[in-house]
């Protein structure tokens, strides 16, 4: 949705965005906590995601109100936050760990399985930061260049 300029957007323009990186988190830290847990911070995540499309898709209704345009707006929300707030995040996040858990079980023998994994979630949680901004600006030219254009 295009929005005016000097209208801030809450769900990505606010501290509120951070509530879609709550599966990242939960990412980060599967290597030491029970797998409800992790999956607790997807609902989180997709949650932040059915509220930033119900917000579009309000505002979209308020603006035009015809059917068709609500639900392409909502589609828009739903799949952008799908994609660059849950999905490719938490795959990202996921593999880091592994690998950071592979890497140190392999060439850091030394070190025992507990610090290892503790190891493994400030890594992930470190590299949220990181791939924040590349995976929303992916995510946003991959919607640009599929559905923006389809529809």
């Amino acid at each position: 949705m295009t929005m005016p300029q000097n209208e801030v957007d809450l769900f990505r323009d606010t501290w509120v965005r951070y509530f879609g990186y709550a599966n990242e988190v939960g990412e980060s830290f599967r290597p030491v906590i029970p797998v409800k847990v992790v999956r607790a911070s997807y609902a989180v995540a997709f949650a932040y995601a059915l509220a930033d499309t119900a917000d579009k898709s309000w505002k979209m209704f308020r603006k035009d109100g015809r059917p068709k345009k609500v639900i392409v707006e909502a589609g828009d929300a739903l799949l952008w936050q799908t994609l660059a707030s849950v999905v490719i995040p938490g795959i990202t996040i996921n593999r880091i760990c592994a690998f950071t858990q592979k890497t140190l079980k392999n060439k850091a023998q030394r070190i025992p399985p507990t610090p290892r994994s503790i190891i493994a979630v400030a890594v992930g949680l470190a590299s949220i930061p990181f791939i924040i901004f590349p995976i929303d600006h992916g995510v946003t030219l991959l919607m640009n260049l599929t559905y923006r254009r389809w529809v």
